[in-house]
């Protein structure tokens, strides 16, 4: 699905990562990360795809920086962030951006 973001500027937060083998609790973590995304202040919305190979990206939009680093710091982001290094990725990059511009086609 597409984010409904509203009008620029705002940020984005570009995870994007490559998954090691089998699920080991990882898409049970992914959902609770979901909601407890969508109950933080300045949280906007997320789009997420991941490929055969593994390969994933999640852009989530953010009202400000303060806010991108309030969830960064929340205590249970990061303990689920760790056991995604030592568990469920074998590489990943976060990348953070003011978006200055947004479009939109819709038919």
């Amino acid at each position: 699905m597409i984010a409904q973001t509203p009008v620029a500027p705002c940020y984005a937060v570009i995870f994007t990562s490559l998954r090691t083998e089998g699920d080991q609790g990882y898409a049970e973590a992914a959902e609770r990360m979901l909601e407890l995304v969508r109950e933080q202040p300045g949280f906007l919305g997320v789009e997420s795809a991941r490929g055969e190979d593994g390969l994933g990206i999640t852009v989530s939009y953010w009202a400000s920086e303060a806010a991108i680093l309030a969830w960064k710091q929340h205590p249970e982001h990061s303990a689920i962030r760790e056991r995604g290094r030592s568990t469920w990725y074998s590489a990943c990059s976060t990348r953070v951006c003011r978006v200055e511009r947004a479009y939109e086609f819709k038919t």
